[in-house]
């Protein structure tokens, strides 16, 4: 990875990010199809105004108002992978193809990676939202440098027992249960910002940058002292895994995080399991 997963900066990591682009680098000027590093470009941007020009470094996206497009020295995060933040004078990035997007890291908030990019370089004018940024690359071809798969856990077709209802009986048929003690099955999801309990979890292949799959149902009173038996992120920064909850079930909008989600789960005990 080339970004620090907590809110800090320091000069061993830019070194390291320097080396690994420098590494992929055939020569340091951008002729004859040698990709650039971040630093070469935002340290003389009047060299390569005008020029069509190829970069390797930190593609940043993030949504909202105003959204983020550009490419940077690095990106810093939180524990948890969340508010990415550029590291460096950061590029905007005028058409950044989606569909790279799909081999990089997607958090929840915001998608990071590596990649290289080749397009329109510009250094006067301003580019982006409010005219902030100083430097724009207008894409004309993009690709990954690193790959990233994805992993999905999910519930198993097992029938589960009469007293208990399956959390897809309840996607189905919600009202049937609204206002009812219930006992159900289906993976915990915490990271600071969303409790929720959903039909699966999609990871990284070592198990980070957890994000919960479906329509999840949001969940409150999960006892803090059995998320120890899950997955847990480093510093406490999420929790994901299988559980079979107890607990009052609710429905017909409006709870949780924004009000944005339709189902209420208020759980009383909860014991992992083992997927």
């Amino acid at each position: 990875m080339f970004w620090l997963p907590w809110r800090a900066t320091s000069l061993a990591f830019l070194l390291c990010v320097a080396s690994m682009v420098l590494a992929t680098c055939s020569g340091p000027g951008g002729s004859s199809g040698s990709p650039l590093y971040v630093q070469q470009v935002t340290s003389n941007p009047q060299d390569y105004n005008g020029k069509a020009i190829t970069i390797d470094g930190a593609y940043l996206w993030r949504p909202g108002s105003p959204a983020l497009s550009v490419l940077a020295l690095g990106v810093s995060t939180l524990d948890n992978g969340l508010d990415a933040q550029p590291l460096g004078d950061p590029i905007w990035l005028e058409g950044f193809p989606a569909d790279v997007t799909a081999a990089l890291h997607r958090p929840g908030d915001a998608v990071y990676g590596f990649v290289r990019v080749a397009g329109q370089f510009s250094a006067s004018g301003s580019f982006g939202p409010g005219g902030q940024y100083k430097l724009q690359l207008t894409v004309t071809h993009a690709e990954p440098i690193e790959q990233v798969k994805r992993v999905e856990h999910k519930l198993d077709a097992t029938p589960l027992s009469a007293d208990k209802v399956s959390f897809a009986e309840l996607q189905r048929n919600p009202g049937a249960y609204n206002g009812q003690k219930i006992t159900t099955q289906g993976f915990y999801f915490w990271n600071s910002v969303i409790y929720v309990l959903a039909e699966g979890v999609s990871t990284e292949e070592d198990g980070t940058s957890p994000q919960p799959l479906g329509t999840p149902i949001w969940m409150e009173g999960f006892p803090p002292d059995k998320s120890a038996a899950l997955n847990v992120g480093p510093n406490n920064s999420y929790v994901w895994g299988l559980v079979e909850v107890t607990g009052t079930f609710q429905t017909g909008g409006g709870f949780g995080k924004d009000g944005a989600y339709q189902s209420l789960f208020t759980a009383e005990a909860a014991t992992p399991l083992k997927p």
